[in-house]
């Protein structure tokens, strides 16, 4: 866990942005890479596809497979391929989604959906998930290839199972973990495992990554969810409450509405998120609720097993400086909710 001290100066150097450090010549390389390969003949790909890839993304995902093949002694330039492809897998899901979910902001700015159109929004998208699977060719392993094709697949699983709980406050605690560990958690622990995997070592190494990958994203969407009704998440510039303005499903909002205390509670769920009927003051009495019930509290309890999880799972891989940032990277995962 961090130290008050580290949480005072986390913002400034997070252990993600150590991650960056110790891999940021790659980094330098696969963004470079991700804005040649999104040009096109078509103007507007690359002028929509800029509009979510520059919008300040952290680009996680693809420092895991540079880590992971750094960690594996990997010396070639594949894994560069494969971290750009990560992260146009990664957008081509976001584009996607909002479309899907009718999305009006992505990250403090207007959606793709919002500013083109949902047409323009998911071809490019259909766009970015070919230019990912170019580059997993060329980065020449059938192994890596399955890896990620398999992550894709189950991505797209991922988004039609979260259609049955579009709206439904009977959705159960296992069928949100069913869609989060396939619409999030695939592609970390995809992420992690391609790049080890480049470099061929035992199948315990790459095995240890995939498992940190998995846990890590699974922690990552759950406080994500607690964030949303957090005030934390205004300390942090942003929005909100977005999850609730489209009426989503999370955690928080399955563990409120089971532990609502009377009918008249459950009747503001019911109208809130199965209808989507929603006043000015409605966000504020859901906050209140969230946390009066202690969902805030269960969901980053959660989170916290999941990251532990994490740590626990990079235990057969030898020491080293990316490996020790890993473990500070899942336990910040869940502190920036504090």
């Amino acid at each position: 866990m961090l130290t008050a001290e580290a949480r005072k100066t986390s913002d400034t150097n997070s252990p993600v942005e150590r991650l960056h450090a110790l891999v940021a010549g790659d980094m330098v390389k696969a963004d470079a890479l991700i804005h040649t390969r999104m040009t096109s003949a078509v103007p507007l790909i690359p002028e929509l596809a800029r509009h979510l890839i520059d919008s300040g993304g952290k680009r996680l995902r693809p420092l895991l497979t540079l880590a992971g093949a750094r960690m594996a002694g990997y010396e070639g330039d594949g894994h560069v391929k494969l971290a750009a492809a990560v992260e146009f897998i990664h957008t081509a899901t976001l584009l996607h989604d909002d479309v899907v979910d009718s999305s009006i902001l992505r990250r403090g700015r207007d959606a793709a959906n919002v500013v083109w159109g949902n047409k323009p929004s998911v071809l490019v998208g259909d766009f970015l998930f070919s230019r990912a699977f170019q580059l997993m060719v060329e980065a020449g392993s059938l192994e890596v290839l399955g890896i990620l094709s398999n992550a894709s697949a189950i991505i797209a699983e991922g988004e039609v199972l979260q259609l049955k709980s579009a709206n439904n406050l009977g959705t159960t605690e296992e069928h949100y973990l069913n869609v989060v560990s396939a619409k999030t958690a695939a592609l970390f622990a995809a992420a992690a495992e391609a790049g080890m995997a480049l470099a061929a070592p035992s199948r315990t190494a790459t095995r240890a990554m995939h498992e940190y990958g998995q846990n890590l994203g699974i922690a990552f969407q759950f406080v994500d969810d607690a964030l949303d009704y957090s005030g934390r998440q205004a300390l942090m510039g942003k929005a909100v409450g977005d999850d609730f303005r489209e009426a989503k499903v999370t955690l928080p909002v399955i563990l409120a509405y089971a532990r609502a205390a009377d009918r008249e509670t459950r009747a503001f769920w019911g109208r809130v998120i199965e209808t989507g009927v929603q006043a000015e003051s409605d966000l504020a009495r859901a906050i209140a609720l969230v946390q009066e019930t202690g969902a805030i509290a269960e969901t980053l309890h959660r989170a916290q097993g999941y990251a532990d999880a994490a740590c626990k799972a990079l235990a057969p891989l030898p020491p080293s400086e990316i490996k020790d940032t890993l473990v500070t990277v899942a336990e910040f995962c869940v502190e920036r909710a504090y």
